[in-house]
């Protein structure tokens, strides 16, 4: 699946609930989300209103690692 193009910060933040993020802090322009499924995580969200595709591409990474699935998974659970 590719990366989709206009995804904001508060959007990717609302799509992390999914996965049982939620969040936790605000400092600045940047929010943190936490879970506590497969062991305690945190994701950090520039609140930003389209994202850089290798921002994205990071965070569903870091995801992926996290919750052990593959990045296409991760892609599928937040943008289908």
């Amino acid at each position: 699946m590719r990366l989709p193009r206009d995804v904001s910060g508060e959007d990717l933040a609302t799509r992390l609930g999914r996965l049982g993020y939620s969040v936790t802090r605000q400092t600045g322009s940047h929010l943190r989300l936490t879970t506590g499924l497969d062991g305690e995580h945190h994701v950090t969200i520039p609140r930003h209103p389209s994202l850089r595709i290798g921002t994205l591409s990071a965070i569903a990474a870091d995801l992926a690692r996290h919750h052990h699935l593959d990045r296409e998974a991760v892609l599928t659970l937040l943008f289908s």
